[in-house]
């Protein structure tokens, strides 16, 4: 069985990281924890990974990511204006 990726993402302002690297065909989880009010960061979604999550101040929230697919896949927050990049790597 392979070890799950896993990534933590801060959330406050922005993305930190902004840009992930995964490798493609490893299983993968994003953790994302929103520690500031600021800004319209209260959700994350993808549509090209096809999550779509509230994030709760100060709640870590995890999502899983398919990784089947190398590519750069783009995340945001719910009014689309603030964005970070997940790359699959071969």
């Amino acid at each position: 069985m392979e070890k799950t990726q896993t990534v933590q993402v801060t959330v406050d302002g922005g993305y930190a990281p902004q840009e992930i690297h995964l490798k493609q065909g490893q299983p993968a989880t994003i953790t994302f924890t929103r520690v500031s009010s600021r800004g319209c960061l209260d959700e994350v979604q993808s549509t090209d990974l096809a999550f779509k999550r509230a994030l709760p101040l100060n709640q870590p929230t995890t999502v899983t990511v398919a990784t089947d697919q190398a590519g750069t896949f783009g995340f945001s927050c719910g009014m689309d204006m603030v964005h970070g990049k997940v790359v699959i790597d071969r």
